[in-house]
């Protein structure tokens, strides 16, 4: 089974990070959404109509869904100019976008000639032809450089801005973390989140690491962190202690009251990548494993 009773609302206008592992069924739940194949059971709908009737609404979505294929022997421009003709949309559209996407000066060389980066603005101007309300994007930044990257987070943040719902799944969770508002997350088709990012993050966990500057104090340091009531943990040379980052000052001062001196002090805060890999599942072959036990409760 592919999804699960999956079960969410996206809120419109802003940027909405769709995530998950491998094999979780987000592109599945994509196509669904957009009409590619037939839920065996459920419904849903898009822009206020039922995916029973993917015409309803395909007129104001504009997607990018697995590797974008362009007719390599076409300009940039004629491939979006065909792409326009079939969908019935004005011809000047085509320059509003390709100068949106950054492909302005090379508009008029060969597809087969463009880099997989180049490859991947081609596409996003593509599903920006119709001007639409809702903009579904799978790995959009797929290619691109750094700075490309970037440039391609701020007009996705951009689009939101003017009021569009952009719904983008990515493995690069620090540029999701970066650029959406809200979050869904899902796991072997089942639902582990819907709320705001920041929602989210309240569940991260904080610490403080610091070290003496002497490896010898690291007993006398241990001492005076917990009898400040604070709980921490050894590592080599190093203690973390559990505690809020904002708080790391404290630790300073009583290390300080003690006659310890601190080579290094270092609060630390989980990003959505450490949160989402403790809510999925750490590698590879646990993720496996837990698959595996699914299947088996399944009876599959």
């Amino acid at each position: 089974m592919a999804v699960n009773e999956l079960t969410f609302e996206v809120p419109e206008g802003g940027v909405v990070g769709f995530v998950g592992p491998n094999g979780s069924g987000k592109s599945t739940t994509i196509r669904l959404l957009l009409g590619l194949i037939a839920p065996s059971g459920g419904t849903a709908t898009v822009l206020g109509e039922s995916i029973a009737h993917p015409e309803r609404y395909a007129g104001r979505v504009g997607a990018l869904i697995d590797s974008p294929a362009f007719v390599g022997s076409l300009t940039g421009r004629d491939n979006l100019r065909s792409l326009a003709a079939l969908r019935g949309l004005p011809k000047e559209r085509i320059g509003e976008v390709l100068k949106l996407v950054g492909l302005s000066g090379r508009e008029d060389d060969k597809a087969s000639t463009y880099s997989l980066g180049m490859k991947q603005r081609l596409a996003i101007a593509a599903a920006l032809l119709p001007d639409p309300e809702l903009m579904v994007l799978d790995e959009p930044t797929n290619g691109l450089d750094p700075a490309g990257i970037v440039e391609i987070r701020e007009l996705l943040k951009s689009f939101a801005m003017e009021g569009r719902t952009v719904v983008v799944s990515s493995h690069l969770l620090g540029e999701i973390q970066a650029m959406v508002d809200y979050l869904v997350m899902i796991r072997f088709g089942d639902l582990v989140y819907s709320g705001s990012l920041e929602g989210l993050m309240e569940q991260a966990t904080e610490r403080v690491v610091v070290a003496p500057e002497f490896p010898s104090d690291i007993p006398r340091l241990v001492e005076v962190i917990e009898a400040s009531g604070w709980t921490c943990h050894l590592s080599h040379d190093e203690v973390s202690i559990d505690m809020p980052a904002a708080r790391s000052a404290d630790v300073e001062r009583a290390a300080t009251a003690a006659g310890l001196t601190l080579r290094m002090l270092n609060p630390e805060a989980e990003t959505l990548e450490t949160v989402f890999l403790r809510l999925t599942g750490a590698t590879d072959a646990e993720l496996s494993e837990q698959r595996r036990a699914q299947r088996h409760r399944d009876g599959g």
